[in-house]
């Protein structure tokens, strides 16, 4: 059984305990994450004595993992989206109910790769409580082998490989969704990590790269290979978000596979969860930027579930929310302005449902500083007024960033 132990130490003990002086606190992590082990035993304080000085709780992650797969809740899980659900962004959710599963941002696998350290503190330090599955993106088979093995020497409860980022950047590299122009690859890599991944072993993936009728090639290459877990967003890769979601082949593949699929796509809120887990048959959902828009929304999804009257936010409490994840994710030791352009990346997601002119995405898009951003912000959300946070239909360029994305 593969255990990691979390202590009730203050952070900042801790890592002194374990990094020793001199060092930095990525490396204290790291250094700390030795106690980690294959045993039932104690951590071997030779190894960490972090041990000594704190309680410490067994975690095992592989069996409430494979809990959640075969329980009778669906599965909520938070999506990875690179620069946004970042180790901050994590426990800033558990504070709102938080999702029963977390996925790192991807870990980039090439000849030469290395686990990213920011990356790697989600795993280590994961403030949530609940699993968390380390996703990999790349298309070198003896790389992407030597990152799995890498990670399962963390405490994760899966490894996921991403076959479904539509970034251009990413996929004209032939990596995430772009390897779904070549399903002999995807085969390839597939029963190469199932081979090195001795844990849960995981795919998120879209239904196709230009057309969904690769698909139908795609589903028995992923039955082959004993996924542990599917996640399909309902789109190709060229559609990226502005198209409807194609719910259809999800139910396509909940139909084929043995193992339980994740819905993903436009999933705004709690209704919309009930009909999408209706009309697919999904195990779950995976929400990403439906979560960032409400940090509610996993909370209301289990209030609908249980048949309770939902909570809706007021515009104070959307106003607390957009303060709270100013202070989690912004660095004191960043620039001011560096700051504000960080949370521009959230406030892009939350913009589409906040009022349905889009003054509010087109203000809060031009301020450089703290004081102008807090001020739209306030002008926009210092009320009592009920927010739903569903999108609004706004009229955008194609070439806006959140063209399509509203929902």
């Amino acid at each position: 059984m593969f255990v990691s132990w979390k202590t009730t130490l203050p952070g900042p003990l801790l890592h002194d305990v374990c990094g020793g002086e001199g060092r930095g606190e990525e490396e204290r992590l790291l250094n700390c994450s030795k106690m980690k082990m294959r045993s039932d035993s104690a951590p071997d304080p030779r190894l960490c004595p972090c041990w000594v000085f704190g309680y410490l709780e067994i975690v095992d992650h592989h069996e409430s993992f494979s809990a959640m797969l075969t329980g009778p809740a669906p599965l909520l899980a938070l999506a990875p989206m690179q620069d946004v659900t970042d180790l901050p962004f994590w426990k800033l959710m558990t504070a709102y109910g938080g999702a029963d599963v977390y996925f790192t941002e991807y870990f980039r696998v090439h000849a030469t790769s290395n686990l990213e350290k920011p990356i790697l503190r989600s795993v280590i330090e994961n403030p949530t409580g609940r699993p968390a599955i380390a996703q990999m993106i790349g298309n070198d088979i003896p790389s992407l082998v030597r990152t799995a093995r890498e990670l399962q020497e963390y405490p994760i409860a899966a490894v996921d490989l991403n076959l479904g980022c539509p970034a251009p950047i990413v996929y004209r590299k032939c990596a995430g969704g772009g390897l779904l122009r070549e399903p002999q690859r995807v085969d390839r890599i597939l029963g190469a990590l199932r081979d090195a991944v001795k844990i849960k072993f995981t795919v998120k993936t879209r239904i196709g790269f230009d057309t969904p009728a690769v698909f139908d090639e795609l589903l028995p290459i992923f039955s082959k290979h004993s996924l542990d877990l599917l996640t399909v967003h309902g789109r190709t890769v060229q559609e990226m978000y502005r198209t409807e979601v194609h719910y259809d082949f999800i139910a396509r593949a909940v139909a084929a596979m043995n193992c339980p699929v994740l819905a993903n796509g436009n999933v705004h809120s709690a209704v919309r969860a009930s009909e999408v887990l209706k009309f697919t048959g999904a195990r779950g959902l995976m929400i990403g930027r439906g979560a960032i828009r409400n940090p509610w929304l996993f909370h209301q999804i289990r209030q609908h579930q249980r048949g309770e009257t939902l909570f809706v936010p007021r515009g104070h409490d959307v106003l607390g929310y957009v303060r709270s994840l100013y202070d989690a994710v912004c660095s004191p030791e960043v620039r001011e302005s560096a700051q504000v352009q960080k949370m521009k990346k959230y406030l892009n997601y939350l913009g589409v449902g906040v009022e349905p002119t889009g003054q509010f995405l087109h203000q809060i898009r031009r301020v450089a500083t703290q004081t102008d951003f807090f001020r739209v912000c306030e002008q926009f959300l210092n009320h009592d007024q009920p927010m739903p946070l569903e999108p609004f239909p706004l009229t955008l360029k194609d070439t806006d960033v959140m063209a399509g994305k509203q929902s």
